[in-house]
């Protein structure tokens, strides 16, 4: 399921200039969350986050891959 949503995500990501970094399930404090981490150059900050939110969240929901409920978490992949 991750696979088929990552290879969902990447190419709508790619035209804004947005690297997929990684897609993965955790459940935290017993709430399931779904990250997708992203990576644009030269940073991301908050307003990338929300538009790929904004690109990542409708794709999910259409694709209808997930059962249970998720907090959906859209975040960079942090310093180097």
């Amino acid at each position: 399921m991750l696979e088929k949503l990552k290879e969902l995500l990447e190419e709508p990501l790619s035209r804004e200039n947005i690297e997929l970094v990684d897609i993965y399930f955790e459940k935290e404090n017993g709430v399931d969350n779904l990250y997708v981490i992203i990576d644009k150059k030269p940073y991301v900050d908050v307003e990338v986050c929300v538009l790929a939110t904004n690109i990542v969240n409708p794709i999910i929901d259409e694709a209808d891959l997930i059962e249970e409920s998720y907090v959906l978490n859209v975040c960079s992949k942090g310093g180097e």
